[in-house]
């Protein structure tokens, strides 16, 4: 075991140093957009485009992988990366910052679909799910870690933007010097929209709901929490406090969801959403000042729980989807739901600027009690509508992160004789021709 946690070292190192870099850029950018009064329409444009890179990347980015290779792809990925988060710091530009934010997002895109296709050839079946857990924690701490780095200079500056470009170029070292050949990626087929939505309307809903939620929060949260009046540190230690607070609740809302209807469990969650949301809003609405420690420390509590509750909903409507798959087409529908999940995250920003221009910085904690309202209510109508899968049959709620579809090659199956598998190549059948596919009541899904 021992030896397959050495083999993967090197690159949960890379996506950790990779990650770090790219958290604090994120951050970085809202923070010079509130800084230079850009309106906070443009700002969610401009922040938008690293989602939509990010759904690009997904479709397109495996070409340059196939023609030259893991490691090359990983190298130039992480150049263009680096490149591209230098070259913000030339001017401050909506436009060229947008170009620059769709660059990137799909360098990220062919990043992660290197590395996650990378551990998924080195896990085995002992260390599959450590190895999957090491993964998603890297990648939470690193984010969480990187909204401190902020503090390092001056964000009008070049100095942040070049410590970025200088920790994308680190990422690449680990990767580059390794001596392990680059496995075959394999490219899962995804189902249409107008089957997984047949098969699991709720599951898919989730997914464009967790996107909104979670895109317009890391695109706007800086914002909001200069708007709001925090200082850096402040602002920090808000973004932090979002994303690691995304740890909290995985397991234990992951174990109640295997042992009831996953339905109830997401609509609690979405009414909870809603409910931490608004009491964001109220807090935004109160005249207190945001530096002191009553005040942020409320602020920070609120911000723990609402990433807790927005970081579970994705892995609980990808359960729910899966109840209603069959096991060898997990992968290949992973991709539609991931795609569900980018459109909603593209959105999200967009949404949350308009919001905001309306209402000012609760706009943002608005547009996600929204979200989980109305969440919350689609899926106990479709509890009306749809009896739930039997609970000998739900598969065990497994968390993975919001990447790429080759990160759910990870999450095991077994064959006929109780062996790991891995299907890549089996077509997905139409949901009516689908065993178990079929809803009990005999309507549509």
């Amino acid at each position: 075991m021992w030896l397959s946690f050495r083999s993967v070292a090197s690159l949960l190192l890379s996506v950790s140093i990779m990650f770090l870099g790219n958290g604090l850029l994120g951050t970085l950018l809202g923070v010079n957009l509130a800084a230079a009064n850009i309106p906070s329409a443009i700002s969610g444009l401009v922040m938008s485009g690293y989602f939509l890179g990010l759904v690009l990347g997904s479709l397109f980015a495996i070409t340059v992988i196939h023609q030259v290779g893991h490691i090359r792809a990983f190298a130039a990925f992480a150049s263009v990366f680096s490149a591209a988060s230098l070259a913000h710091a030339f001017f401050t530009d909506p436009l060229f910052w947008g170009v620059l934010r769709v660059i990137e997002g799909f360098c990220v895109a062919g990043l992660l679909m290197c590395t996650e296709s990378w551990l998924n050839e080195k896990a085995t079946r002992e260390t599959r799910g450590t190895i999957l857990s090491l993964y998603m924690i890297a990648t939470y701490l690193s984010q969480g870690g990187a909204q401190f780095l902020l503090q390092l200079g001056d964000i009008a500056g070049y100095v942040l933007f070049a410590l970025v470009s200088i920790l994308l170029s680190m990422a690449l070292v680990p990767v580059a010097l390794t001596r392990v050949p680059g496995p075959a990626i394999p490219t899962p087929r995804r189902f249409g929209f107008v089957t997984l939505f047949r098969i699991s309307p709720t599951g898919v809903m989730g997914c464009v709901a967790s996107g909104l939620a979670m895109g317009a929060l890391y695109g706007m949260g800086p914002l909001f929490a200069r708007q709001q009046g925090l200082d850096l540190s402040g602002t920090a230690a808000f973004m932090s406090a979002v994303i690691l607070g995304g740890l909290v609740l995985q397991w234990p809302l992951g174990w109640i969801s295997d042992r009831f209807d996953r339905r109830p469990v997401i609509a609690i969650v979405c009414l909870a959403m809603a409910v931490v949301s608004a009491a964001m809003v109220a807090v935004s609405l109160r005249a207190l000042d945001p530096n002191s420690l009553g005040s942020l420390s409320v602020l920070l509590a609120l911000a723990v729980l609402f990433g807790a509750l927005v970081a579970t909903l994705y892995p609980l409507a990808i359960a729910l989807a899966n109840d209603w798959i069959e096991p060898q087409d997990v992968v290949p529908a992973s991709g539609g739901l991931l795609l569900a999940y980018s459109l909603g995250a593209v959105a999200g920003p967009i949404v949350a600027s308009a919001v905001m221009g309306w209402t000012g910085p609760s706009g943002l904690f608005m547009l996600t009690t929204g979200v989980g309202l109305t969440m919350a209510v689609f899926t106990l109508v479709r509890m009306r509508m749809r009896d739930s899968v039997p609970m000998a049959e739900q598969a065990p709620l497994q968390v993975v992160p919001r990447t790429t579809a080759v990160a759910y090659a990870m999450l095991p199956s077994e064959d006929d004789n109780g062996q790991l598998c891995f299907d890549f190549d089996h077509a997905p059948a139409p949901a009516n021709e689908v065993e178990g596919m079929t809803p009990p009541t005999g309507r549509a899904a």
